[in-house]
């Protein structure tokens, strides 16, 4: 048996290798649909009047998701510790690798650069809107396009990979499945609109608090790794003035860090510009953005790794074994 909690070590780098290799299951397989699809039902299910009755119903359906995929995870965890070492390694693993996604962004991203490459704008701005952002895509130009491909890899290096790495480190797979809920929820339900508004407002607000730490770890590591000590510098700079140009509290920085690294300017329309004194981002500006992305998520594995064994260690020193 390995040392105190050294196991989850071994778990975090299968599931790596695993969304690297096979990446995403079809959605009939995937905790995050299943996530969205009971969204659904249960938004189907709200009280149509009130802002009290809606913000009541929405505070306890996302307590109530947090509650059951916490636990859920945590009977997985526990469940699979019965197995033999190799098999509760990957079926954790598994597990695991449904809270992220690296291979699916990249790849995503890629095709929309390939079809602006053929001039290919409507096919372009169909696939970024389909899965990339979720603002109306069907009237940007190009630079807009490229714009919503950088922002959206940006904040998914936090949302998709740097925030469940984080949560898998301080409360293993039932925290990492519980940001991964709350995620959701404020992905679907997240919108200060005359729908929305009350029934995400505690998603909302619980993704802010969650986000909180691991998008300024992802700014940080961006401006790490963005390249010369003139890139390191303007980035810093960009980040600390437009940092809080977005509505979300958390969004802003790890968009900003990536803007002010690449020296090109990122704007949503009547929201926010971030990076202003740059020029409008061009298609090879995307191959550029996932260049910074994968040394993110290289650096935030070494991270990982790094806070794992340490974790491993102390838990074994202090006596806490499997």
């Amino acid at each position: 048996m390995m040392p105190g909690e050294l196991w989850a070590l071994a778990v975090w780098l299968l599931a790596i290798a695993l969304d690297v290799i096979l990446g995403d299951p079809p959605s009939r397989w995937h905790p995050v649909a299943w996530m969205g699809r009971t969204l659904a039902v249960w938004e189907r299910w709200a009280p149509t009047r009130g802002p009290g009755a809606r913000f009541v119903y929405g505070t306890t359906a996302c307590g109530v998701g947090v509650l059951v995929w916490g636990s859920a995870a945590g009977l997985w965890e526990v469940g699979t510790r019965r197995l033999p070492l190799l098999l509760e390694v990957l079926f954790q693993a598994v597990a695991l690798k449904m809270t992220f996604s690296v291979r699916g962004l990249i790849q995503a991203a890629r095709e929309v650069r390939e079809l602006l490459a053929a001039g290919d704008l409507l096919s372009a701005r169909r696939r970024v809107g389909y899965h990339l952002v979720s603002r109306s895509t069907d009237d940007l130009d190009t630079p807009h396009v490229v714009s919503a491909v950088v922002e959206s890899v940006a904040e998914n290096a936090c949302d998709g990979f740097i925030a469940p790495a984080f949560y898998y480190v301080v409360g293993g797979l039932p925290l990492a499945y519980a940001y991964r809920f709350v995620n959701t929820a404020d992905a679907m339900w997240g919108y200060r609109d005359a729908v929305y508004e009350w029934l995400g407002k505690a998603a909302a607000r619980l993704d802010d608090l969650m986000n909180w730490v691991p998008a300024r770890l992802t700014a940080v590591l961006t401006l790490l790794l963005g390249g010369r000590t003139g890139q390191w510098a303007r980035g810093v700079h960009v980040w600390r003035r437009d940092a809080r140009k977005t509505a979300s509290p958390n969004a802003g920085h790890p968009m900003s860090a990536m803007a002010g690294v690449l020296g090109v300017r990122l704007e949503k329309v009547g929201h926010y510009t971030l990076g202003a004194e740059f020029p409008w981002p061009q298609v090879e500006d995307i191959d550029r953005c996932l260049s910074v992305f994968k040394r993110v998520i290289g650096l935030g594995t070494a991270v990982q790794v790094v806070a794992l064994t340490l974790k491993g260690f102390i838990f074994a020193g202090l006596g806490f074994g499997r």
